[in-house]
């Protein structure tokens, strides 16, 4: 018996190992989205200094048969034979996949409160300025999880206090658990006519009306699922869609292309988040025919911009999105004449925490 199951461990191995060397290379894994370790070019140089080793051994393990499968082994085991509450950061609560956002840094505050003062002193004295943070995740499930959680009331009373040319309008008490998908970072799109409303409401504009929703037929598997190796039951998309939406037009600066508010060609892609507004764009402008003639709004914003932002064109002719991780503040005037627009600072609690892809 201990014969045969020796042949059978070393078959195994054998089977994995020529696989590792026969099967072609993967260059991303679409479950952790993102790119994988490729085979390191064999140098003297390389192997002395011991950078090919230690490049093989990522490329190895990144490279390995059924990668997938023994991670979703591996995070079952931790959770339920070691009882661990996480796995790689994330817990899984009440069906949702969640990242543990922890501590708060400081440090990221100071950066993003800087960036976000230079950019109204160059540019947006003359405008009438709004700020709304989006919590994560974790700043509603953390407690009943039992998991840790940042001092997120540091957070939002920092930007309060040293922000103060900005009007903060508060999501916290209109956004709950369910505002957000179970496998992703995000927020609904369906899930946000309460918070557009309260947005509009502050900066005294109108909210979209009629608003119809679609189903999306295909399966969503956001970010979290992959993190977590867990399984999960996919998430379901939903447009949000109305006349007036359908009128309007999305200018893209990067490509230089025309289309419309959701790009569905995106939910084939490797993150169908991207229908809306096409994904993480530099500098986007929607056209609103319907809305009022020389009256804009900018919208500096991260990835949660994207999926809210069709619901605040309303009265605007023109809505402009600026992601200044993606773009140098120095060279928006290249494109933006500003003068004392509508402005809406909207960026999430994971973004301000981690804020050095900020330029």
């Amino acid at each position: 018996m201990k014969k045969t199951n020796a042949i059978v461990l070393l078959l195994l191995w054998g089977v994995l190992t020529l696989s590792v060397w026969l099967l072609p290379d993967r260059a991303i894994s679409d479950s952790e989205r993102r790119p994988l370790a490729q085979k390191p070019v064999f140098s003297a140089e390389s192997l002395l200094s011991g950078k090919f080793m230690s490049d093989f051994e990522a490329y190895t393990l990144d490279q390995f048969p059924l990668r997938d499968t023994f991670r979703t082994v591996k995070a079952l085991f931790h959770q339920f034979a070691l009882g661990q509450k996480d796995n790689n950061g994330i817990y899984l609560t009440g069906g949702y996949a969640v990242k543990q956002e922890y501590p708060l840094d400081e440090g990221s505050i100071d950066h993003a409160i800087s960036r976000f003062t230079a950019l109204y002193e160059k540019y947006l004295t003359d405008s009438d300025i709004y700020m709304a943070i989006v919590p994560d995740k974790n700043f509603y499930f953390a407690e009943t999880a039992g998991q840790i959680r940042m001092d997120y009331d540091r957070l939002f009373s920092r930007f309060r206090e040293e922000l103060p040319w900005a009007e903060m309008i508060d999501l916290t008490a209109i956004l709950s658990q369910d505002s957000y998908y179970r496998t992703d970072t995000h927020w609904r799109q369906e899930a946000l006519d309460d918070a557009a409303r309260a947005i509009c409401g502050a900066m005294g504009i109108s909210p979209m009306e009629d608003l119809q929703q679609t189903v999306l037929e295909q399966p969503f598997y956001g970010v979290y699922y992959g993190q977590a190796a867990l399984p999960m039951e996919p998430d379901t998309l939903f447009l949000l869609e109305n006349e007036l939406l359908e009128n309007c037009t999305v200018q893209d600066y990067e490509t230089g292309k025309t289309g419309p508010v959701y790009d569905l060609d995106k939910l084939s892609g490797k993150d169908p988040y991207e229908v809306y507004l096409s994904g993480p764009k530099s500098l986007l402008t929607i056209h609103n025919p319907a809305g009022q003639a020389g009256k804009e709004l900018l919208i500096f914003r991260d990835s949660f911009g994207s999926s809210i932002a069709p619901l605040l064109v309303a009265d605007y002719e023109t809505v402009t999105l600026i992601d200044i991780r993606y773009i140098q503040m120095d060279v928006l005037e290249r494109f933006i004449d500003f003068q004392g627009q509508d402005v809406l600072l909207l960026y999430s609690t994971l973004v301000l925490n981690n804020s050095e892809t900020i330029k």
